[in-house]
Order: structure tokens, then sequence, then C-alpha cells
């Protein structure tokens, strides 16, 4: 699920309902810093009867029929509570402890995570759920609409890297460059917004929060170095509705389990070329909705280029969520580099900027030319590569169905007819497509072809 969506929420429905059970259930955070704030969630749901695992914690007790558990002293501990059903939080980070229970199989485990893109994450689980995608919690409100402006960034051309990302030095030296224009930007657009920004290493972090400090702007740093004491400090005042604190500085401390659901604005001064998954954390600190501080959007001051390396695999993730944990690890692991031939335009719709094939603010789409001819005036036929596939969507539609009724075991063939269609044409089967009511048709060689490739491509990605 998306970052803001209510992973840990979700999470403790789901335990209650094995509670309700007679069972015992485990929750586990991979931080201690978020082992309180689980159980506020716990006890704010009404299951206060839990107990917590963690050294000198003052609510052990080992009798609760959960525990919520700090993965770090279970690792120290050597063995996990008696349970029937573990929750594993922030499951892209895979601990020892961690590994070894989901290797035995011999619990039922939930893996909770934004960014499923761990490499091996595969052989330890053995489905993805999307419970949810951005696009559908936008428009239901529950996160708010991400607008991004696309500011002065630096040249990397040349910068120093390691296993084909920056180094961290390098791109800070490349921010450093820049780094009066990430001030200014933020004064002209989002002055007055509290911020999260995002810097390539603790050295360049400080020195962003000392030009903010001297143009009277309150900033702090929140880094791997920030003693634990100072950072309870900067959580509660940055928590709050008038923090004294306007912008929080982090290289990626803050980029996960921190939630201030007020934030209005993401500085991103940290250059990336390969994990997407941070590109996401980092953004999507500021996407959780706030309906009692009247927070509209999340405005996004892209300083680092990561809006146009990461455009095409963040929009495809926004609209649909992950796929297959294969194909996430190779999106995670590419390195990208700035398109030479794309300059941002505006989308045709709502002008929203950078803009390729979705908008991100209005959700309007450019047909895909190598599936859809776009004739003016004739209805659409379906194409793969240079080779019709069916007359129009109602066609493909009533093949897909046609398929599924005869060659499929599965009980959930609509479903399976659902996935195919937008995975054929890039977009979701109208709500008026029915697979109950679609005719028997005769199937079209090529989307039989297609069809088969697609299930070698499955196997093989399963292999």
């Amino acid at each position: 699920m998306p970052t803001g969506s209510g992973k840990t929420i979700t999470a403790m429905m789901l335990i209650h309902e094995s509670l309700k059970k007679g069972k015992r259930a485990t929750f586990v955070c991979d931080r201690t810093a978020l082992i309180n704030q689980t159980s506020k969630v716990a006890d704010d749901l009404g299951l206060t009867h839990h107990a917590i695992v963690q050294a000198n914690h003052p609510r052990r007790d080992t009798s609760m029929p959960l525990q919520i558990a700090s993965i770090q002293t279970i690792q120290a501990r050597g063995y996990w509570p008696q349970s029937d059903l573990v929750v594993l939080d922030e499951a892209h980070t895979v601990y020892m402890a961690a590994r070894e229970l989901l290797e035995k199989k011999s619990v039922p485990v939930l893996g909770l995570t934004a960014t499923p893109c761990t490499p091996g994450l595969g052989a330890l689980y053995s489905h993805v759920v999307n419970a949810a995608t951005m696009d559908e919690l936008t428009r239901d409100g529950i996160l708010v609409p991400l607008r991004i402006l696309t500011c002065v960034t630096p040249d990397m051309a040349g910068a120093k890297t390691s296993g084909g990302e920056w180094t961290a030095k390098s791109a800070a030296e490349r921010e450093l460059t820049i780094v009066g224009d990430v001030v200014a930007e933020w004064v002209k657009h989002a002055e007055g917004r509290k911020t999260i920004a995002f810097g390539a290493d603790i050295a360049y972090c400080e020195e962003l929060v000392r030009r903010f400090n001297e143009i009277g702007i309150s900033a702090a740093c929140y880094t791997s170095e920030t003693p634990d004491d100072e950072r309870a400090h900067l959580v509660r005042e940055f928590s709050k509705a008038d923090s004294a604190i306007r912008i929080l500085v982090s290289v990626s401390a803050l980029a996960k389990g921190f939630d201030v659901k007020d934030v209005g604005c993401i500085i991103d001064a940290r250059p990336l070329r390969k994990s997407l998954s941070e590109v996401i954390q980092m953004w999507g600190r500021g996407l959780r909705s706030s309906p009692e501080t009247g927070k509209q959007d999340c405005l996004l001051l892209d300083h680092s280029g990561n809006a146009i390396r990461f455009h095409d695999d963040f929009v495809d993730v926004y609209f649909n969520g992950f796929g297959e944990l294969s194909a996430a690890e190779k999106m995670d692991s590419k390195a990208r580099e700035e398109p030479d031939d794309w300059q941002p335009t505006g989308c045709p719709q709502c002008k929203h900027k950078p803009f390729r094939k979705r908008c991100l603010a209005c959700g309007f789409e450019k047909p895909s030319e190598t599936l859809i001819d776009s004739t003016p005036g004739q209805m659409q036929e379906i194409m793969i590569g240079k080779k019709k596939a069916a007359a129009n969507e109602a066609d493909l539609w009533a093949q897909l169905c046609t398929y599924a009724r005869t060659n499929l075991k599965t009980e959930k063939k609509a479903g399976w007819c659902w996935f195919k269609y937008q995975d054929i044409t890039g977009k979701k089967p109208p709500p008026s497509f029915s697979f109950d009511t679609a005719p028997i048709v005769a199937l079209s060689p090529t989307l039989i072809g297609k069809l088969k490739s697609m299930r070698i491509a499955y196997n093989r990605a399963r292999q």
C-alpha cells in the first residue's frame, strides 16, 4: 500500500479478526522509534490488551495475545513470541530474524511496505497484494494530489558513481552549486508550508539548514547523527500544527515511517539514478491528507532531476501499483539517465508539468500509439505491434472472456480478464464491460499469440 495509506491500521484490523478467534498475533516494527507510535495506533483502535517486546519497556507482558515487537529485540534474544499471525512492518528491510522466520514457513506472515523492491523478496513471500493505488487513494481523499515543480537542478554529468549510483559525496558537491536556488525557490513557491527536505549527505543538509536559518526560516537537521533525545524533541515539535520548526532536513532518516500529516512541501535535493523505492518513500512523506488543517495538495520542489529520471516508472506505480516482486526489483535496480530528447511539457488537459504519457494531476492519458489505431471518426481497432488483435475494445473484452471460459481453471476468470485487458491496452476496462454478459466470439491469432507470450514471460519471472 502507498505511503500514507494506513498500512498499520489495515494490519491492526486483520489482527483484530485473528484475536476474535482466540489467536495470538505479533506486529513487528523495524525501528525502536516506531514502537510507541504503533502502540498508540493499537490503543486508539481499541486494541489496548497488547504488550511490547522491547528492552526495559514498561508494557512488557508475555501473556497478552497481541505483542508489538522491535525486530532488533527479537534478533538479539534469538526467539519469537508465540504467534498464529506475524505482521512485518517495512517488509522491504529484511532482517536475519525475519528471513529465518519466513524461510521456516511455520506461521502465516504478512509483510507491509510501500516499496516491495528489495532483491530476493520473491523467494520469501508468495504473493503481492495491491490493496490500493496512489491514484485511487487520492481520488478518495486519503492522500492529496502531488504538484511537481521542476526547479533548478545540478549538472550531474561526469559525477562519480559506485555500483551504478552516484556517490553521496559527488551528489552533494553538485547540489551545493545550487543550494542558494533551493532556498530562493522555497521562499517563492512554498513559504508558509511545513516542509521536509532531502539532501545528498549530512554536510549538505547542515549547509541547507544554515542557509534557511540565515534568512529567518527555522530549520533543523534530522539525520543518523542526530542524538535520540534530540530526535524525539524534533518530532514532538514538528508534529505541532503551530510548530516553530518549519523545515526538517534529512538524507534518508525521514524517508520511512515518519508521519506528520500537515507537511505541505517536499524539497528533493538528493539526486538518484537507481532507487525508485527511495524516491517514492521521500515524496510520500507529504501525501497524507490533513482535512483539519485545510491541506489541499503537496508541493514537490524538484532540485535533483529525479522528477524527470523516474517520471515514467513513478507514474506507472502511481496509477497501477506494483506487480510481480521480480519486476519491482528490476525497476529499483536499473540506472536511469535524463532523456536527451524530452523537455518537460504541460498536460494537454490541465497544463500540469512534467507530463509525458499520463498526468499525475488530472489523470489524462495519451492513447498508446502502438496498441490503438486512433484514426478520427472510426471505431478504434486494437493493434498489437502492426497486427490487428480486435475490432474494438468491446471485441477485445469479449475475446478475453471467451479465452478465460475455455482455457482457464482459475475461479477468478473475471479478474484475469480485467488485468489482461489493462496489460494490453494500458487502461482499465470500462465499467459497462461485464464478464457474465460478454458474448462468446472467435479468437484472433494475434491475441492468442500475445497471451501465450505473456504467459511465458510470467512463468520466467516466477522462476
